[in-house]
């Protein structure tokens, strides 16, 4: 793994590269808007978005444009949506777990998980996020009676422009190890299903510090999940009524 090895040789130069990056970046707000409530009408679903800074809907300027808003609206269109938001900027997959245990439990049979890029540039061992990742599974599934957990893999980071190279070809590296060890993991858990970032990697699509989902990729990302959704409620013995499109 060349990438390895190069960030053991170039680590003191890749650190500052990181820390101006940090300090020099556009520093976004999380999307406004409520993080919880109920819309529509019909058999009930309830949704938990759990996650990072794209899970917040950093990028956008309300959480309507955001993934929330992007699963609520389709969603709601045949169902009663119980809808819970808990994501937070610059969240590693541990602090998630902490958030977690110490939110009181509920309901929450759709979850969707967005998490990784903290922890690859907080540095965190690859065994140890699998581990970590894993235990926040168990955690949706016990504490909060998650029925199905759509899984978000990790963002082509070698494509975000705000970061400098040779940063931005390592950490791409690194998000393509974690995402492909992360499908691996999500193949193991029948109550899992694994949502690829896979988009165009058009910088133009980004949002304007570079780093995060612009709107139409928001979009992109929410019709994905809910396609997936949609094929698991068709599924389900209880009847739901036809579905939007």
């Amino acid at each position: 793994m060349i990438d390895v090895a190069a960030r053991i040789v170039l680590f003191p130069f890749l650190a500052w590269q990181g820390y101006t990056t940090r300090r020099d970046a556009l520093n976004l707000p999380e999307a406004a808007g409520r993080r919880e409530g109920v819309a529509g009408q019909g058999p009930e679903v309830h949704l938990f978005i759990v996650g990072d800074s794209s899970a917040a809907g950093v990028g956008t300027s309300h959480q309507e444009e955001a993934l929330l808003g992007q699963l609520r609206k389709r969603l709601s269109q045949t169902n009663t949506v119980h809808w819970v938001l808990d994501a937070k900027t610059g969240a590693t997959t541990q602090q998630t777990i902490q958030r977690l245990l110490d939110r009181p439990a509920e309901k929450a049979n759709v979850v969707s998980v967005s998490l990784g890029v903290n922890d690859i540039t907080s540095l965190v061992p690859l065994p140890v996020w699998l581990a970590r990742y894993n235990r926040l599974l168990n955690l949706l599934q016990e504490k909060f009676e998650a029925d199905v957990i759509f899984v978000n893999g990790i963002p082509k980071m070698g494509y975000f422009p705000v970061l400098p190279q040779p940063l931005r070809w390592i950490l791409g590296q690194q998000a393509k190890r974690f995402d492909w060890y992360l499908q691996r993991l999500i193949a193991r858990r029948p109550e899992c299903r694994f949502i690829p970032l896979d988009f165009e990697p058009d910088p133009s699509l980004m949002s304007e510090d570079g780093y995060h989902p612009g709107p139409k990729i928001y979009a992109e990302w929410g019709r994905k999940v809910f396609r997936a959704l949609r094929k698991e409620l068709r599924g389900q013995k209880t009847p739901q009524g036809p579905l939007p499109h």
